[in-house]
C-alpha cells in the first residue's frame, strides 16, 4: 500500500473504517488506509469514528477521536458494547429459520429509537416457503408500527438485487446488524463483492483470523465514497441497560401513541388508572400486540432490576 508523504508531527484527519481490539485502520481523504493504535492507553474508537492522527513509520497514532452525532451499541451488567458511530441508518437482518426472536429484534429497535435511528427489517431465506411465511406474519406488528420489513433470499440474490438494495442505501452510512446466522454477511458479499477479499487482506494484516466474525468493518459501495455499509459481528444478547425504564415505551411505536394519552404523565403503564396504554391492550387495538406488550413488561422489568443492583 503506497502512501504519500506525511510531515512528522502533523496531526492527519481521518476516518475509522475497522476496528478490531486496539487494531484501527484509518482511512484518509485520499481513500488510503493505515493501520493505527490508540495513543497510551486511551481506547474508545469504533468504525464510523472521524479522528485525529499521526504518522509514525507504516502506522500511526490515533490522538484525538472528534465528538460524535450518534452511536448505536447495548449494554448489560458487565459491558458496553458500541457497534458503530455517526450511521445514517440501521438495517436488521433475521432469518426464517431458526424461528425469528421477535424480543432480541425489539431490543435492537429499542437502541436504535434511542438514537433516533432509522430501521429497517431484513427478512432473509425467502426460498424456505412456509417458514418465511411464519416469519413474515410475526412480523406483521412491526409493518403496522411503521417499519420496512424487505423479503430478502440472499444465498440466491443477482444483480438486480443488489442494484435496488443499493438504491436504497445511497447517500447513507448504515449499520447492517443482526443475530449470528441470520445470513448477514452472505448480505454484506451481496452489496459488496470485494468485502470477502478486502477482509481477507485485513485480517492477514493484523494476525487476526476470520475478520468478519470478529469485528465491524466499513466498505463503500460507490466509487465517490459517499454510500457506505459498515458490517459488524452476529450476537446472541442485545442489553439495554442504558434506557431509562420510564423511557422505555417512547422507544415503542405501537405503545408511544396510545402512552402520550394516559392520564398521568409518569405512568409505568403496567397497574396505573387512567393508563391508555392498557386500554389499548385490553380493546385489543392495533398496532398495539398483547405480545408486544408483554415484551414491554419484560423489559422493563430487566432494566429495573439491572439500575436496582449497579
Amino acid at each position: 500500500m503506497t502512501l504519500p508523504q506525511e510531515h512528522p508531527g502533523q496531526e492527519h484527519p481521518g476516518l475509522v473504517v475497522v476496528g478490531h481490539g486496539r487494531h484501527f485502520w484509518v482511512e484518509d481523504s485520499d481513500g488510503q488506509r493505515r493501520l493505527c493504535h490508540p495513543r497510551g492507553k486511551q481506547g474508545g474508537c469504533v468504525v464510523g469514528d472521524r479522528v485525529w492522527w499521526l504518522p509514525s513509520g507504516d502506522t500511526g497514532t490515533i490522538e484525538r477521536v472528534e465528538p460524535r452525532r450518534n452511536s448505536l451499541f447495548r449494554q448489560d451488567e458487565t459491558r458496553t458494547k458500541v457497534f458503530a458511530a455517526n450511521i445514517d441508518a440501521v438495517w436488521i437482518t433475521l432469518a426464517a429459520q431458526p424461528e425469528i426472536s421477535l424480543l432480541q429484534l425489539s431490543r435492537v429497535l429499542i437502541a436504535a429509537e434511542a438514537q433516533d435511528l432509522p430501521c429497517v427489517i431484513v427478512l432473509n431465506k425467502r426460498d424456505l416457503q412456509e417458514p418465511f411465511a411464519r416469519a413474515w406474519d410475526a412480523l406483521a406488528p412491526y409493518r403496522e408500527m411503521g417499519y420496512e420489513v424487505l423479503p430478502l433470499s440472499t444465498l440466491h440474490g443477482n444483480e438486480d438485487d443488489r442494484q435496488a438494495l443499493c438504491q436504497k442505501l445511497q447517500g447513507q452510512s448504515t449499520l447492517v446488524l443482526g443475530p449470528s446466522g441470520a445470513g448477514k454477511s452472505t448480505l454484506v458479499n451481496l452489496l459488496v463483492p470485494q468485502a470477502r477479499a478486502a477482509t481477507a487482506a485485513l485480517s492477514q494484516s493484523v494476525q487476526t483470523g476470520r475478520h468478519t466474525t470478529t469485528c465491524t468493518a466499513l466498505y463503500w459501495i460507490d466509487a465517490e465514497r459517499t454510500t457506505a455499509l459498515l458490517d459488524s459481528p452476529g450476537f446472541q444478547e442485545f442489553g439495554l441497560r442504558h434506557i431509562d425504564a420510564s423511557q422505555l415505551a417512547g422507544y415503542m411505536p405501537d405503545l408511544h401513541r396510545h402512552a402520550i394519552h394516559c392520564r398521568f404523565l409518569d405512568c409505568k403503564h403496567l397497574r396505573e388508572p387512567g393508563c391508555a396504554v392498557l386500554a389499548a391492550v385490553d380493546r385489543g387495538e392495533h398496532p398495539v400486540h398483547g405480545a408486544r406488550y408483554r415484551i414491554y413488561e419484560q423489559l422493563y422489568e430487566e432494566i429495573v432490576s439491572m439500575r436496582r443492583f449497579r
